[in-house]
């Protein structure tokens, strides 16, 4: 019996506009909560149970400071630990590559042209 995968109203629009971001791009949780009218713990929290990644992309959310963040759910251990590894894994097949602090290197990779 296939289970059946329940998402919130506000789940949905945050889920939407991150399958606007390009690949070879990167948001921030305060560009998806402005263009939300939303706040960025908000946003982290419907991140964080994303049950269609990473067909929709939260990978491709990132601290406004340019730190690569958490990535389901693991922010502690940031910008090491295995979830966070697998985030920088993600964005770097797609071009976006972090310093060893965990810091965006090119900031031309930002993108927050959503559509509404």
């Amino acid at each position: 019996m296939a289970r059946e995968t329940k998402v919130t109203a506000f789940q949905t629009r945050v889920y939407t506009l991150l399958q606007q971001i390009p690949e070879g791009k990167v948001t921030s949780y305060a560009a998806l909560s402005k263009a939300l009218n939303s706040s960025p713990r908000a946003v982290g929290g419907a991140l964080r149970n994303n049950p269609f990644a990473p067909e929709v992309p939260c990978h491709r959310c990132i601290a406004s400071t340019g730190f690569i963040g958490g990535f389901q759910g693991d922010w502690q251990k940031a910008p090491s630990g295995v979830n966070v590894e697998k985030k920088m894994g993600l964005l770097k097949e797609e071009g976006v590559e972090f310093d060893g602090k965990g810091m965006l290197v090119d900031r031309g990779a930002w993108w927050d042209e959503f559509r509404l």
